[in-house]
């Protein structure tokens, strides 16, 4: 496998998982949400990834999650799933469920907290490539992992057969771009920022697309690609500038929350929208009642937007 065995690019957000009051996965706006999601036109979706809350999940509840989306998204859209976990068997469960519902490929992040060797980290990811059928896409996450891919890692990491896409989230963009031209001909590369320099990079230099988190402004997101794919710059850069101000507005250059907790703002934020954004699950907390009227008036602020 490699870039091309894959159809994977533009706007796919990484979406959240909608919790009721009580902490119970809320499966009807689940569905709801899914159903949106396509209808807005994104080009793809993660599931359970860091924004989905994977990490406060069953096995169980994970892989009725994948049965789910499969079962919602009926082949409209790629859907992939988020497969991170503590070992390397536990992914290849996980996305065993995965291949047998018909999901695109896997999202697998480095084991949080462990801290592994390179040597490690490319054994890792070599033991799931050959216990797996889906192809794989890479999560740098160096906010949750402690580890940054490096360069010459990322190279090899390209050499194993199933991976054929990175989601690379480090905050460096310099390494980001460094990253990017050392490895782009081989594996799909998402993380662009959807402006002048992401349209001129994705442009120019054949780059991918954006794996953001949540899809909070609908449409507003993927338009960015509809319209820089049809050309047209000056609508490409609208739709971008709003996903950039909301960006700004809601998390740090690390993907750090500023008002709150990652996963609560974005929910609270479809909340406000009409949309099922639903509760967090502990440790994570819902927003009080003053950080959620930040977030209304930073969503307030976006042109076409009013709450």
């Amino acid at each position: 496998m490699n870039r091309h065995s894959v159809n994977w690019k533009g706007y796919i957000p990484a979406i959240t998982t909608p919790y009721s009051e009580d902490g119970e996965l809320d499966w009807k706006n689940w569905g709801r949400l899914l159903n949106w999601l396509v209808d807005e036109g994104m080009h793809g979706i993660v599931i359970n990834g860091t924004t989905g809350e994977w990490f406060s999940q069953s096995f169980e509840e994970q892989k009725k999650l994948f049965k789910e989306a499969a079962k919602h998204i009926q082949n409209r859209i790629p859907v992939i799933a988020g497969c991170t976990a503590y070992t390397a068997e536990q992914v290849v469960e996980l996305a065993k469920v995965a291949y047998e519902k018909n999901l695109s490929g896997i999202l697998v992040a480095l084991p949080p907290y462990i801290v592994p060797t390179e040597d490690e980290i490319l054994n890792y990811f070599q033991y799931i490539s050959d216990h797996v059928e889906l192809p794989i896409c890479i999560y740098n996450w160096p906010r949750g992992t402690n580890v940054d891919l490096s360069i010459d890692l990322v190279k090899k990491l390209c050499k194993i057969d199933k991976v054929v896409a990175i989601k690379n989230s480090t905050p460096d963009f310099g390494h980001f771009i460094n990253t990017f031209f050392a490895v782009k001909d081989d594996i799909r590369y998402f993380g662009f920022p959807m402006n002048e320099v992401g349209y001129h990079l994705i442009k120019t230099h054949g780059g991918d697309g954006t794996m953001g988190a949540g899809a909070i402004l609908g449409r507003v997101h993927p338009d960015f690609y509809n319209y820089l794919w049809k050309n047209e710059k000056e609508k490409a850069l609208e739709n971008g500038a709003k996903d950039g101000y909301l960006f700004r507005s809601f998390f740090n250059t690390d993907f750090s929350g500023k008002v709150a907790s990652p996963q609560a703002i974005t929910k609270e934020a479809l909340n406000l929208r009409g949309l099922p954004g639903g509760y967090p699950r502990p440790p994570i907390l819902p927003l009080t009642s003053e950080q959620r009227e930040t977030v209304k008036a930073i969503l307030n602020k976006i042109e076409g937007i009013q709450l």
